[in-house]
């Protein structure tokens, strides 16, 4: 008995490592009754397997699309508060949550997020080509967060900034007295982009 008991241990050995050495399936077993069981638990595996990337699908479904950095920020600052106080917040880090009313056409360098419930909207301006906003986000609710500036434009600057912004509404379709409506003022807000969540 002890004899034969060692030859089969080493003639199992031998099997695994010949079906090893030619890129065969390695078999661990002769009996067939054990076969079942490995399907059962090979079938599990999978299971779990396809219920994992189902959860991560719906996870990054709920959570949007993300854009540079992200969003890490929890709380968000409402839009109305920020042009309402803006030296409060001037060079501090905030998030704004709204809607995509306006995406930048040529670079997809900014996105103007409005605040449903009040109106308000504010530009979130990126660096080009760091991060682009697709067209498709327009009406997608957004998450954006970055740093939040004023910046006092000298007439050169306006002139510039109505300049770009008649080229933007005319190709956009939109109406001149709207261009001059957002030309009047000499301060303008925004914040500085360093990531978003689009929905």
């Amino acid at each position: 008995m002890g004899h034969g008991v060692t030859g089969f241990a080493f003639f199992r050995v031998d099997s695994i490592r010949r079906g090893g050495e030619h890129g065969g399936a390695l078999e661990t077993t002769n009996n067939p009754e054990e076969e079942p069981s490995m399907k059962s638990h090979r079938n599990l595996v999978l299971s779990l397997a396809i219920l994992t990337l189902t959860w991560s699908a719906s996870v990054l479904a709920a959570e949007g699309t993300r854009y540079g950095q992200g969003v890490t920020l929890k709380e968000a600052t409402p839009v109305a508060e920020l042009l309402a106080h803006p030296e409060r917040y001037d060079g501090k880090t905030v998030r704004v949550d709204g809607v995509v009313t306006g995406v930048c056409k040529k670079r997809g360098c900014w996105i103007q997020v409005t605040d449903p419930d009040t109106g308000k909207g504010i530009r979130i301006k990126v660096e080009d080509g760091v991060i682009v906003f697709p067209l498709e986000s327009m009406g997608h609710h957004a998450s954006a967060q970055g740093t939040f500036e004023i910046i006092h434009l000298t007439p050169e600057q306006q002139k510039a900034m109505a300049k770009h912004r008649a080229e933007e509404h005319k190709a956009e379709g939109g109406k001149k007295e709207a261009c001059q409506a957002e030309q009047t003022g000499k301060t303008v807000y925004l914040i500085r982009g360093t990531g978003a969540v689009i929905q």
